[in-house]
């Protein structure tokens, strides 16, 4: 405890926990836009719980990847699972269901399901993200944890600007799909299974392409669901 105490008292802590914070903020763009399509159709309530725990999530995974990052990165397959694990949930994210009134048995489970698929898509797009977080806490937990800590509010503050943005129009929940869509794709080329057979400048660009055509994928069988949902409705 003592050791901790006179550690925290050094100033080089706190620019490594101001470093922590700045690289995490800048790079949990794309986390605050899937926790706004993740609880947009929440209730008033449940969205607030949805948008702090969906922050929390994405910290705690950020802490549990810095450990074991280097294994991770080298493993074949997990970059193509998880690129086509975040095109579902991109997929779903774009077309949700009816939500239930608030503080209904229907509400809470609405939004533990909107809490996995945040969990579930932070897993996913932290992968990347870990590998900066790590450099700067230089496997210091405390450190790490603090820095996170932190900038959860920032990460809740960025989700609230989103939603209110999708709130005034709608169509922009296209463009936060396409951008996860992008995410998604791009990471299907950067898997050493596939990475291996291509040059670095190729892969850059078959980065971008399969970033496209991520994205134009998302959007066109999101709206083909809601298309069916409404043609449904309107059968019903």
């Amino acid at each position: 405890m003592d050791a901790l105490v006179s550690e925290m008292m050094r100033p080089a802590f706190w620019l490594a926990a101001l470093q922590i914070m700045g690289i995490n903020i800048l790079l949990s763009g794309d986390n605050a836009v899937v926790i706004a399509l993740a609880v947009r159709a929440l209730p008033p309530k449940e969205r607030f719980w949805g948008m702090v725990l969906g922050a929390g999530a994405a910290a705690v995974l950020l802490i549990v990847f810095t450990g074991i990052v280097a294994t991770l990165m080298k493993l074949p397959y997990l970059k193509l699972a998880g690129g086509l694990a975040l095109f579902w949930v991109a997929i779903k994210l774009v077309s949700p269901q009816a939500h239930d009134s608030e503080d209904t048995p229907e509400a809470v489970e609405d939004l533990w399901r909107a809490v996995r698929v945040v969990v579930v898509a932070n897993i996913v797009m932290s992968l990347d993200n870990v590998i900066a977080v790590a450099a700067a806490a230089k496997g210091n937990y405390v450190l790490l944890g603090l820095g996170l800590a932190v900038s959860i509010p920032v990460v809740i503050a960025g989700s609230a600007l989103f939603l209110a943005i999708i709130e005034r129009f709608p169509i922009v929940v296209w463009g936060g799909g396409a951008l996860l869509g992008w995410i998604a794709g791009g990471l299907l080329p950067e898997d050493p299974v596939i990475a291996e057979h291509f040059s670095e400048a190729t892969a850059e660009t078959l980065e971008v392409v399969c970033g496209i055509a991520g994205a134009i994928i998302v959007v066109l069988v999101g709206l083909y669901l809601v298309k069916s949902r409404r043609v449904q409705e309107e059968a019903a």
